[in-house]
């Protein structure tokens, strides 16, 4: 028996990993999903200690299919990048990439959800506090990168509010941009949105 993928993956060698020389796209999400399952990735990568997978997901053939069924597999964006797997936008804060969570999102709605707990600092998600000021202030990133401006506060818990009433509507525009490519699950989930204080 060969030896396992990232020491969990499983690849029968009945679906090629190669075409013309080149990995197929579903051979390397499965190699780069079951890299983040493992306890190297973690060690650089701490957002994502404890990410797994399911049974099926371990074995290149099913994950092979899976990929051929799913709303925007394949899919490129504008920016030219394609469409990453997601596993917490239906189930927020889940660590397991499975065939009944995970979907294909553009980089652009992946990026708008993704947890900050890890680098955000003291403050609440989208809330700093400026020093020369003496005030807490708002402000969110929109689609081009920018950060807005949203407010300058007393107090940190009011900028957040600033902060999760932008950036939940901005999530719903978004989703309405997208709504006839995504896999209608992924509509519903950012219609529902929200954002939280520890996020």
């Amino acid at each position: 028996m060969k030896s396992l993928v990232h020491g969990i993956g499983v690849n029968s060698q009945d679906i090629p990993t190669r075409i013309n020389g080149k990995q197929t796209k579903e051979y390397k999400l499965w190699t780069d999903m079951l890299l983040r399952c493992t306890t190297k990735y973690w060690d650089k990568h701490p957002t994502y200690t404890g990410t797994a997978c399911s049974e099926n997901f371990k074995f290149y053939s099913f994950f092979y299919k899976w990929c051929q069924s799913q709303v925007g597999f394949g899919n490129v964006g504008n920016d030219n990048r394609k469409w990453q797997i997601d596993k917490d936008l239906l189930v927020k804060n889940n660590t397991t990439y499975s065939e009944e969570v995970c979907i294909f999102l553009p980089q652009e709605i992946n990026s708008l959800t993704i947890d900050r707990r890890f680098g955000r600092g003291e403050y609440p998600v989208g809330v700093y506090f400026d020093s020369k000021w003496k005030k807490y202030v708002s402000r969110c990133c929109a689609g081009n990168g920018n950060k807005i401006f949203l407010g300058s506060f007393d107090c940190q818990v009011e900028a957040f509010q600033s902060y999760k009433t932008f950036k939940e509507a901005y999530i719903k525009q978004v989703a309405e941009q997208y709504k006839s490519q995504i896999d209608p699950r992924a509509y519903e989930a950012l219609l529902k949105y929200e954002v939280n204080i520890d996020d």
